[in-house]
């Protein structure tokens, strides 16, 4: 008997939070994935840092050896706004995926609770149809200013999650463009890869369509669309946009087949939710001629090490063992 393939309709939400608001973000996220799964959505994505936000054009008061007292305080209204693993925020999401019987993907900047609570992370949530957190994946290397404000991951949240529709995992923005993440995730067999991004330029799409031809998987891209007037008006440091234009985020999500083929998007210069229905045995077919973690491997030549343990800033020790 012929393997029979599952088909799956994924839908990538191009919205703004409110902007610095966690419970209100947290809100509109729920809202938002409740209209996509009434469309017959069974994978929602959200960008990155989705709650409570991507805070573009933002200096928190820094210049090369200083710091001010005001940069300290727009710094303090982004951590109060992260979200804390588990807590209110993220049971209110998995409730929403659970209601919307859907895998819900959210970029959210997580607040670490395990040591100092001191440290953000741009990281992505995965909820799974049953409303349980079943994984996360903390951005690895933050990209040139977002390293003031977020740490860096490590290789144990390399996620992918098996599902009924496939292998499910991704990388978060510039992370795409590290060659060797991405072929730790092609090793993982995902084939929906989601790649949540800030970038809006129109270098990114090219960026999706390599993904997708390389890996041979489905490319779900997904953006914000953010103007200067959603920022609060109160915020310490919102002089800093004084200078960005009216739009600071034009969007630009999109979905792609697995040989380069735009199936949805881009969308640009207003919210939306794009729709896209997959046929998985596309990746069958494309792999006939290329695949890249299989037959146009060549491991006798290149061989790539990825460590999944966590990074830890301290071990202790309860016995004289080493």
């Amino acid at each position: 008997m012929a393997e029979r393939f599952p088909k799956v309709k994924v839908a990538v939400v191009q919205a703004a939070p409110v902007l610095f608001d966690r419970e209100a973000s947290i809100e509109k996220a729920c809202r938002l994935a409740g209209e996509a799964a009434a469309q017959g959505a069974k994978v929602i994505l959200f960008p990155e840092a989705f709650v409570p936000a991507y805070p573009r054009g933002l200096a928190f008061g820094t210049v090369v050896g200083g710091r001010s007292p005001q940069g300290r305080l727009t710094w303090q209204t982004y951590w109060a706004n992260a979200v804390d693993i588990p807590s209110p925020a993220t049971e209110a999401l998995g409730a929403a995926a659970g209601q919307s019987k859907a895998y819900l993907i959210i970029g959210v900047i997580e607040r670490d609770n395990q040591f100092s609570r001191g440290t953000l992370y741009c990281t992505m949530l995965y909820f799974g149809p049953d409303g349980q957190l079943i994984g996360k994946h903390r951005k690895l290397k933050p990209t040139a200013g977002e390293r003031l404000i977020w740490g860096e991951g490590d290789g144990s949240t390399l996620t992918v999650i098996n599902s009924e529709f496939g292998k499910i995992g991704g990388l978060i923005c510039w992370e795409n463009y590290m060659p060797l993440a991405r072929m730790a995730m092609y090793s993982k067999g995902v084939e929906l890869y989601l790649a949540p991004t800030a970038d809006a330029r129109d270098t990114w799409q090219s960026t999706l369509r390599h993904i997708a031809c390389e890996g041979r998987c489905f490319v779900l891209g997904c953006n914000q669309f953010v103007t200067k007037a959603m920022y609060p008006a109160g915020l310490e440091g919102v002089e800093d946009l004084a200078h960005q234009p009216e739009i600071v985020c034009r969007g630009g999500s999109a979905v792609i087949s697995p040989l380069g083929e735009v199936l949805a998007g881009p969308l640009y210069d207003q919210e939306g939710t794009l729709f896209a229905d997959l046929d998985l045995a596309e990746i069958v077919r494309s792999k006939f001629d290329f695949d890249v973690a299989g037959h146009y491997a060549r491991p006798d030549v290149f061989k790539l090490t990825v460590n999944e343990k966590p990074a830890l800033p301290v071990v202790y020790q309860t016995t004289d063992e080493p």
